[in-house]
């Protein structure tokens, strides 16, 4: 008795198998090497430094500041200098004006360019090229900006929250406020 054979397998044909060559070589692995650059460079990082334009900082500078100790050094004297809390503005005022600006500019309500000494180098060039929110462009209803709530975990640092209403709805406004050159300045923002 023979074993049903399924009708697509027999359908398929078989293929031969082919015993190798005794003539033919055997295959081998070859690596060639190609030219590329080393994986860990040892020459110092390059730094492009234009003038007007200052350096972008870390976005998160863990721990409290260091102090000098000693008479501060000519190179210390040059670019943004740190400012501690006791010579800053109150931060609930300077965090409702950056937070207020930001929003009416994302609504177009006003000229980009205001917000351009309240924030650093990077939030600025998000504001300004970013695409901005649908709940901030459309409508007419006004943008109202509830209570702050300040939190200050380093000396000169200050972190805003804020919930923004527009047309019913709520959305959620966070900044990072830090003292520079004796004023506020926001090094980071996130809209809702």
């Amino acid at each position: 008795m023979t074993a049903p054979v399924h009708p697509k397998a027999a359908s398929t044909p078989t293929t031969p198998r082919v015993q190798p060559d005794a003539a033919a070589p055997a295959l081998r692995l070859v690596r060639v090497a190609t030219p590329q650059p080393p994986l860990q460079d040892d020459r110092p990082p390059l730094r492009l430094v234009l003038p007007g334009v200052a350096v972008p900082r870390p976005p998160h500078r863990p721990g409290p500041r260091p102090r000098l100790v000693g008479p501060a050094r000519r190179e210390d004297e040059f670019g943004p200098a740190w400012t501690l809390r006791a010579d800053l503005p109150d931060a609930g005022v300077a965090g409702r004006r950056v937070v207020t600006l930001a929003l009416e500019v994302l609504a177009g309500r006003r000229p980009v360019g205001q917000l351009q000494a309240l924030t650093s180098p990077g939030v600025f060039a998000a504001v300004a090229g970013g695409r901005r929110p649908r709940w901030c462009v459309e409508g007419t209803a006004p943008l109202l900006v509830g209570p702050l709530h300040v939190c200050e975990p380093v000396d000169g640092v200050a972190e805003i929250s804020a919930v923004a209403r527009r047309g019913g709805r709520a959305h959620a406004v966070a900044a990072r406020l830090e003292g520079i050159d004796g004023r506020w300045r926001c090094t980071a923002l996130q809209i809702g």
